[in-house]
């Protein structure tokens, strides 16, 4: 399995720097959640006019764009069209910078409709999606987030769209913490979809400060109570090779500690699961 980390965690960091970090890190890829104030990197300049600058600044590092993490909520109905315009501009960044997946969120409004119905418009967003000009040549991915979090329900979304450029994004923490699950359980639904992975641990402490509305808070990989090596070996064992990205989400949490700390201990703790 080769190690990424998401631009989530760094926010202050402008591009030169989460490409020399990362590499001296010993990072295999980035994830681009946004760069610096700005959470849609498909208009900067570094991404359009510079982008070939910016690719070859990659890969003299060796470092790879593994992933970028659009805004698409597929199975919002209301949203159809925003989502193919940034369909559109996401193709030819992702084209041009190498990039293997692009993450896609869920999605809808469970009080308009059902389930089921969700999972129609899903499908049907998608078909828009991957009709596009140089859509197929990419996994997408729809993470196990928001209201698609129970992996049964995140089935409903892979049984309607069979294509083989559409997969999950398998938030470990996600299914686990707020879903419930046990990671045999997920994986058992999610099946061999799994074309991604995000990692982090989180303690259940109501009583600290920093502790989020269900009352866990994030902790650094391997110290908290999420089964999170467990559902590692479990994609080791289906003969994941892909990418483990580590979503310290410090954009959306100032509180987590910063890149250079954190960073360092999610390598330590990957190396030591031997995968």
């Amino acid at each position: 399995m080769k190690t990424s980390f998401t631009t989530l965690g760094c926010p202050a960091w402008d591009l030169e720097t989460i490409i020399t970090r990362g590499s001296a890190l010993g990072f295999d890829g980035v994830d681009f959640r946004g760069l610096q104030n700005d959470i849609d990197i498909t208009q900067l300049p570094a991404f359009t006019t510079d982008i070939v600058a910016t690719r070859t600044r990659f890969a003299d590092a060796g470092l790879q764009v593994c992933g970028i993490s659009s805004s698409l909520k597929v199975c919002d109905d209301r949203a159809l069209e925003t989502n193919v315009e940034e369909a559109q501009r996401t193709i030819p960044v992702a084209a041009a910078l190498g990039c293997e997946t692009l993450r896609v969120f869920g999605g809808g409004d469970p009080q308009r409709h059902t389930r089921q119905e969700m999972a129609d418009i899903g499908q049907q967003t998608m078909l828009r999606v991957l009709d596009l000009d140089g859509a197929a040549q990419f996994k997408w991915v729809f993470e196990t987030h928001d209201h698609w979090i129970q992996s049964a329900d995140c089935k409903l979304l892979l049984d309607r769209i069979a294509a083989a450029e559409f997969g999950a994004l398998w938030d470990m923490g996600h299914t686990s913490r707020v879903g419930g699950e046990d990671p045999a359980d997920s994986l058992a639904a999610l099946g061999d979809r799994v074309f991604y992975l995000h990692v982090k641990d989180a303690v259940y402490d109501t009583a600290h400060e920093h502790a989020m509305n269900d009352g866990w808070r994030y902790v650094p990989p391997g110290t908290g109570q999420l089964p999170i090596g467990r559902a590692l070996q479990l994609m080791q064992g289906q003969g994941y090779e892909g990418y483990v990205m580590f979503e310290h989400e410090k954009r959306w949490h100032a509180e987590l500690e910063e890149p250079e700390e954190i960073f360092p201990l999610f390598l330590q703790w990957f190396k030591r699961l031997a995968l």
